[in-house]
């Protein structure tokens, strides 16, 4: 069996690794999107790295965009084979996609008045909502713990990643030429103190482990002082300033989180009387509510919580915005309020419009809640740049830029490290890091030798490596 590395490789977006077996065989694990990496992103999200024709299937971690992203792209170029995956993330995965869909098509319209302009022939997008309806079409739900084979030589199970709803490890069992050889790749690692999700798994000895490393060089504030530090900024930013606080979150997990925090400072009484909440997506509304038709793969706190309050993401002065118009009327609100809107990275959808319109007003608050890649506008606004450009435009950073580690929803390094801890080091032969910037991959790497972990890789795109 062999393994190539396609993407997340230098960076922690564009997830996509080809098992390839003795008879030839092509399993594919995820197929995500490059995100915010500037005017290489088309470019590289359009080279799949690979033939479509020859993939005999995919499986599929999780539904995040840098993990599912791409699907409709390789169905497009003429994959037809089977999409493997939980079957909470064939539900999440489906809006996901057609969200991406819809924003691809967009993106592409407004290109294209202006190539018409100049002159130039008009540019397609890279697929459409009629490409996203065949890939779902092609999706085959499965359990977590329900060992699957796809031909004679490969078989997997899916064990809870504790990532996302319906997130997984995906562990692959290769019977080759009568040797047996076990194959896990972690997907996204979450954590042991999620507030919504249960603790990550531990999954099967492996031989060969394809890690995450997004987090691999720091820790997490604790979650308790990520609450307080919330209300601190709402009550700096509004009532303190009377400023609007603007939570860019992406829609599945990270905006029910935030949603969950404020639900239960609302029954306590601390949030600031009569203070509007706006979930400003479409796409969380969606996700908010496949996320309560799921509640019950929620974690233990969850489900007590629930006992008292039986709709943790709903409460009195919170309004889930759907329609464009009533997104824009926020921008002609005069009244202290929190908007949280999509995406995470700031990169596109609404939260870019809210941001653009509210960066140079000292009053309001921007609040980082996730992973930015360095290049992303939030990871320049993170980093402390003063002057930002924003749909070709340059706006002068005035209002407050501040984040909070711990409502990520990828575990740290002690996290990743207990959820390894379930193997016997010395039987795994070989670890291979994917999905993280290069220097935390190798702080990363010498924690894992450290730790006893004898051989670790860090792939380059398009390595190919003989298991």
């Amino acid at each position: 069996m062999k393994l190539k590395f396609i993407g997340a490789t230098e960076t922690v977006t564009g997830s996509k690794h080809l098992v390839i077996t003795e008879k030839g065989a092509q399993i594919l694990l995820d197929c995500g999107l490059y995100q915010g990496m500037g005017h290489e992103t088309n470019e590289m999200n359009a080279h799949l790295g690979l033939n479509p024709l020859h993939i005999d299937a995919v499986i599929l971690s999780h539904a995040h965009i840098d993990h599912s992203g791409n699907l409709p792209y390789l169905v497009r170029q003429g994959f037809r084979g089977k999409i493997y995956c939980t079957r909470a993330t064939a539900e999440v995965a489906e809006i996901l996609l057609m969200d991406s869909a819809h924003i691809h098509e967009a993106d592409i319209y407004y290109i294209n008045k202006v190539r018409e302009r100049r002159g130039q022939k008009p540019l397609k997008p890279m697929y459409t909502e009629m490409d996203v309806q065949k890939t779902v079409e092609m999706f085959h739900p499965l359990d977590y713990h329900t060992d699957f084979a796809i031909n004679d030589e490969i078989s997997f199970s899916f064990t809870d990643a504790g990532h996302i709803l319906g997130s997984a490890a995906v562990n692959i069992t290769a019977k080759e030429n009568g040797k047996i050889t076990k194959l896990t790749f972690t997907g996204d690692i979450g954590r042991y103190t999620d507030m919504l999700m249960k603790d990550p798994e531990p999954f099967p000895q492996a031989d060969y482990i394809i890690c995450e490393s997004t987090y691999g060089d720091r820790l997490h504030d604790k979650t308790a002082a990520a609450e307080m530090h919330l209300l601190d900024v709402v009550r700096r930013t509004c009532v303190e300033k009377k400023g609007k606080l603007i939570i860019p979150a992406f829609s599945l997990g990270r905006t029910q989180e935030i949603v969950f925090v404020l639900d239960k400072l609302k029954n306590a009484d601390l949030l600031p009387a009569n203070l509007k909440v706006f979930v400003d997506s479409p796409l969380s509304v969606s996700a908010t509510d496949i996320t309560r038709k799921y509640v019950h793969n929620l974690n233990d706190n969850l489900q007590e919580y629930i006992k008292k309050d039986p709709d943790p993401f709903g409460f009195q002065g919170l309004v889930y915005i759907q329609k464009r118009e009533d997104s824009m009327r926020l921008n002609e609100y005069n009244h202290p309020c929190i908007i949280i809107s999509a995406s995470g990275m700031m990169e596109a959808g609404r939260v870019k419009h809210h941001i653009a319109h509210n960066i140079s007003n000292p009053k309001n608050t921007i609040l980082a809640v996730g992973y930015c890649t360095p290049s992303s506008l939030g990871g320049k606004l993170v980093s402390g740049e003063k002057n930002v450009n924003i749909f070709g435009e340059n706006f002068q950073v005035l209002a407050d830029v501040e984040s909070i580690h711990s409502y990520s929803a990828h575990g740290d390094y002690e996290e990743m490290l207990k959820f390894l801890n379930c193997q016997n080091k010395k039987e795994v032969k070989k670890v291979f890091l994917v999905h993280g910037e290069q220097n935390t991959k190798k702080v990363w790497r010498e924690t894992l030798v450290k730790e006893g972990f004898g051989r670790v890789e860090i792939p380059v795109k398009g390595e190919i490596f003989e298991l």
